[in-house]
């Protein structure tokens, strides 16, 4: 059984699983599904297109599935897809997809805090920890398990990987390799993640493989080069092939480090 406010708005339309809050003054729009045991805390907006998981948590002025910010949008059918196990925070803001993909997508276990701006076609993946204020623009990728600080801007189209940390207050235009701690005003490579590489349980011996991997990498002036020598000096394993699979086909091209 849900629990809806009298105060709340549910379209006819809406599709509702079971055991959900919807708290006063939210709006749920036509062309939306909504799994179950999700609480909306008071004044959330569901607009048309999401499609909201299980066990959710959303809390007040968040605002979900809307229309991108793209001038090249036309009204054409698309769609917000969020997992399961969210908790998005006050102001959040989540634009559905365009035409160019279809759909933006949000996976599960994520943390997203207060005033965060996902745009249009953004792929983010799962158990992601993403500060206040941080603005993604539309198309960009964030692989698992990265932390990205407050107040960070990223350009349309970048790719962040897994495990990074992202400092508070940065800028980028460029691709974030995996692995790594990245930040400064306009985007720079810090070094390995260590912390946050220990607390996922990678052994000393990965973690100096990684830092080995990264100072091969910027030692060459041509970066496959350096991806040449890491395939000849260090063992071949998954993460390391993912580090030379990021590079590879990075589009926007990888930061650097500050020099």
């Amino acid at each position: 059984m849900n629990h809806i406010s009298p105060l709340a708005f549910v379209h006819s339309e809406a599709k509702l699983g079971d055991n959900n809050i919807i708290g006063p003054f939210c709006f749920i729009d036509k062309n939306t599904v909504i799994g179950d045991n999700n609480t909306l805390q008071n004044s959330v907006t569901i607009n048309y297109g999401a499609r909201i998981g299980n066990n959710n948590e959303i809390f007040p002025g968040a605002s979900i599935s809307t229309k991108p910010q793209d001038l090249k949008f036309k009204g054409e059918d698309t769609t917000c897809q969020i997992g399961d196990n969210n908790s998005i925070r006050e102001n959040v803001t989540i634009s559905r997809g365009t035409a160019s993909k279809g759909t933006t997508i949000l996976g599960s276990n994520n943390l997203l805090m207060e005033s965060l701006h996902i745009a249009h076609d953004c792929v983010l993946g799962n158990r992601l920890i993403i500060g206040n204020a941080t603005k993604f623009a539309g198309e960009v990728t964030i692989d698992d398990d990265a932390v990205i600080s407050s107040t960070v801007l990223t350009h349309q189209f970048c790719h962040i990987g897994g495990f990074v940390m992202i400092q508070g207050g940065s800028k980028f235009s460029k691709d974030i390799p995996p692995y790594i701690i990245a930040g400064k005003d306009y985007g720079y490579y810090c070094g390995v993640n260590l912390v946050g590489l220990r607390r996922h349980g990678f052994s000393n011996e990965l973690i100096n493989n990684i830092h080995e991997a990264y100072r091969m990498l910027y030692s060459k002036g041509i970066i496959e080069e350096g991806i040449q020598e890491i395939q000849k000096e260090l063992p071949q394993c998954k993460e390391i092939d993912y580090i030379i699979d990021f590079v590879r086909n990075s589009q926007r091209g990888i930061v650097r480090p500050l020099v």
